[in-house]
């Protein structure tokens, strides 16, 4: 097979590696094409749904109702150290369900042969953060990627907008289930419990999952939007819950009596007091320019480049807006973007990225993921599902840059290689698996190392490895 360029940047740049470019074919754009669309099923076992998650924590909140009741009765401390017995087993349940999370994630994206649409999942699960790390989640991270990105990776970003806002994992991340109109039956019932409208989801939905946070900065520019806008689009949310109550029958539902009555103004548009008038605000956002232009923008400086040409975004908007915001069309038009198949490789791969590159070219499957589950990518300052913000994980080319976690990078492969690469061919495997992305500085470093590990380390930390 003849391997060219393209056929190197179809499996570094837009995938996640290979262990032989010939996989990639004759048509690399077709190779890239053909997987896309709705993303793998998970890969894994003792993978809960959100609807078990919550069961298991309504029986905890039961339990523990129980047992402080008791305690209200009696010093007892033979009553006490159930509590606390009841409290330690829970989470140690909750770490095992993030464990079983996180090698359902990896190793899916690890035995893919749809490695493009593994990096797409990847992408839009940083775009829709939710993170572990707020405590609140209770384990619900794994199952929102398997229920809201997954299923909608292949249709349109309205519906996966849809499915992120009102997931549980999102709503109890973002605080919406606390979140209570001002005037709505719940706050005039109950004036002592001070509730009241809560806009941080509000708020993540225009700057960070549809308008842009450069438009919110100016008002004037088209899709700019102010901060009656951020509070007309918190009160459409209200009534929209995921509590642990052990009377709820859904892992989200709709409680009339907590959302503000009304009509609310988002936009300059008015929309009716309900449940309804949420998908139409989320319709409206999913189809609006500046939508259009945030996401289109963000690909590509994904992908490409931090600073991605205008071109290349203008024709990636007017693809999603043609298209009424397929997200196929999307990725497929920068799939035959001109501009995605020149070098230089500009992009830092992320830790995750970098760990699964490894694992995929050394044909690991999945024995790389225990133990820890996450294959060690914490070590590299990656913590998986347990994001520091709800902008999720960084991705300017530089941001994975500094001398600390270069040097735990290195580290981390330095282990990967000892323990899994004994007998492996560098130098066959520089040539099968870089092609003409290989350089003659890391050919030379190869083939000059002091052992097979060795010549496995420089391989996998070389430039043209580590960039995509």
């Amino acid at each position: 097979m003849n391997v060219t360029l393209e056929t190197a940047l179809a499996a570094h740049r837009f995938g996640l590696g290979e262990p032989d470019l010939a996989v990639v074919g004759p048509d690399p754009r077709r190779w890239l094409l053909e997987q896309l669309g709705p993303a793998d099923a998970p890969w894994g076992e003792g993978l809960l749904d959100s609807e078990q998650t919550l069961e298991l924590l309504k029986q905890r909140s039961r339990r523990l109702a129980q047992l402080k009741k008791m305690r209200g009765q009696t010093q007892d401390e033979a009553v006490a150290q159930p509590l606390r017995d009841e409290a330690m087993a829970y989470r140690r349940q909750q770490r095992l369900r993030l464990e079983a999370n996180l090698r359902s994630s990896l190793g899916t994206a690890t035995r893919s042969a749809r490695p493009w649409n593994e990096r797409l999942v990847m992408f839009w699960a940083n775009h829709f953060t939710v993170s572990e790390a707020s405590g609140k989640l209770h384990g619900l991270a794994g199952a929102f990627e398997r229920e809201a990105i997954r299923p909608h990776l292949g249709g349109r970003f309205k519906d996966m907008l849809r499915a992120t806002t009102l997931h549980p994992a999102m709503l109890r991340y973002l605080d919406n289930q606390r979140s209570v109109g001002p005037q709505s039956l719940a706050a005039q019932h109950q004036p002592q419990a001070r509730l009241g409208l809560n806009e941080n989801l509000a708020r993540e939905v225009l700057e960070l999952h549809t308008l842009g946070a450069e438009v919110s900065r100016d008002p004037a520019r088209p899709g700019g939007y102010t901060q009656a806008d951020v509070t007309a689009f918190a009160q459409v949310l209200t009534g929209w819950t995921s509590v642990d109550d052990p009377r709820s029958d859904s892992p989200t539902r709709f409680e009339a009596r907590r959302h503000q009555p009304g009509p609310k103004t988002v936009l300059g548009r008015v929309y009716p007091q309900g449940p309804q008038a949420l998908d139409r605000v989320l319709e409206d956002l999913a189809l609006h320019p500046a939508t259009a232009q945030h996401l289109a923008h963000k690909l590509a400086r994904h992908v490409l480049a931090d600073e991605p040409p205008p071109a290349l975004v203008a024709r990636l908007r007017q693809a999603y807006l043609d298209s009424g915001g397929d997200l196929r069309a999307l990725h497929g038009a920068l799939v035959q973007a001109p501009e995605a198949w020149a070098a230089p490789q500009r992009k830092l791969k992320t830790p995750q990225e970098h760990a699964l590159s490894c694992a995929r070219l050394l044909g690991l499957d999945v024995r790389w993921l225990t133990p820890p589950a996450d294959g060690g990518i914490g070590t590299m300052g990656q913590s998986l599902m347990r994001a520091p913000s709800p902008a999720g994980w960084p991705d300017g080319a530089d941001d994975w840059l500094a001398p600390d976690g270069v040097w735990k990078r290195i580290e981390w492969t330095q282990r990967l290689a000892a323990r899994f690469g004994d007998g492996m061919d560098a130098r066959a495997l520089a040539t099968r698996a870089l092609g003409p992305l290989l350089s003659e500085n890391t050919r030379q470093q190869v083939e000059r190392a002091a052992d097979g590990t060795q010549a496995l380390v420089l391989l996998m930390m070389s430039p043209e490895f580590q960039r995509r």
